[in-house]
């Protein structure tokens, strides 16, 4: 949504063009997640369907179709732009999901999945440092930079964690390993059961 909203706040600035658009978002972003043009044209092929933009009748010298924002656009970009962004509660993490299958599933080696992922993230950290060191003309590519150094951080202390869980974990000869269920559900729903096993 971020894509199609940005693209939308540019257009609402003037008309621009399909290369155009991906240029300058790379541009803002310091290419960190590149567009293909591609992404634009079906992009902006969408925005024009949901009345949110314009192609213009007029093209350039060298044959540029410009896009610009309708009033309905330019309000939706400007709600945007002021608007806090909501990060769903409980949205699925897929690397939460893969531990948390690998400390509840027999034979699985959790302390090298957890030493693979931590390097992994440190050298994701490292290189967002490098790439940080080299100063940017743009407060735009800054943010971005920091926002993917801030996360890979997050990610190292959250697997410290989990790493302290486990062991404390063996420390109490607490077995986290689920074994599964073989009783068939009725009418193929399945109980509701808690961590350990009981059935609510």
């Amino acid at each position: 949504m971020s894509v199609s909203l940005s693209i939308l706040a540019m257009i609402s600035r003037g008309p621009l063009y399909g290369y155009q658009l991906r240029a300058e978002f790379d541009r803002r972003t310091g290419a960190r997640w590149p567009l293909n043009v591609g992404q634009v044209y079906k992009t902006l092929d969408r925005l024009e369907r949901d009345g949110l933009a314009v192609k213009l009748e007029d093209s350039d010298a060298d044959g540029h179709v410009f896009y610009e924002a309708t009033a309905a656009g330019r309000e939706q970009a400007a709600e945007w732009l002021r608007t806090a962004e909501t990060t769903p509660a409980g949205g699925r993490d897929e690397l939460a999901i893969k531990l948390a299958m690998a400390v509840t599933l027999p034979d699985v080696d959790v302390d090298a999945l957890i030493a693979a992922q931590r390097s992994a993230a440190l050298e994701r950290l490292r290189t967002v440092t490098r790439e940080s060191a080299a100063p940017s003309d743009s407060l735009g590519v800054t943010l971005v930079n920091d926002a993917v150094l801030f996360a890979a951080e997050t990610e190292l202390r959250w697997l410290d964690h989990v790493h302290e869980r486990v062991r404390q974990a063996r420390a109490g000869n607490i077995d986290p390993v689920l074994p599964f269920d073989t009783e068939m559900p009725k009418r193929g729903r399945p109980r509701v059961a808690d961590l350990t096993g009981a059935e609510k």
